[in-house]
């Protein structure tokens, strides 16, 4: 599964990289391709191309803000939760995933 998202947390420092993290190696475990971008106070990092959201069977928007960019994802599946969720059970929230996109 390829699993593309965005981090940003209210503040967009520790929570937006923390999330990024946490979400990248709970996918990577499970055998998922993943890419994240955050938004934080610095801005856009690990910018995701239009190649990158073609690609991608589900978006994840872990996020405490409205994000920038979201009409990128127009079409696609997209589950948004708060960036607590992803820090404090991002595996359960990729077997979540993983379900919404064998639906």
């Amino acid at each position: 599964m390829n699993i593309v998202g965005i981090t940003a947390c209210t503040v967009g420092i520790a929570h937006t990289y923390i999330a990024q993290k946490k979400i990248e190696l709970a996918a990577k475990k499970a055998g998922n391709n993943v890419k994240i971008e955050t938004q934080g106070t610095i801005g856009i990092e690990n910018k995701l191309t239009d190649e990158d959201i073609a690609q991608a069977d589900i978006v994840l928007l872990a996020a405490d803000v409205n994000v920038t960019g979201e009409e990128r994802f127009a079409g696609k599946k997209v589950v948004k939760v708060s960036t607590e969720v992803a820090i404090k059970s991002p595996n359960k929230l990729i077997e979540k995933l993983q379900q919404l996109v064998t639906e």
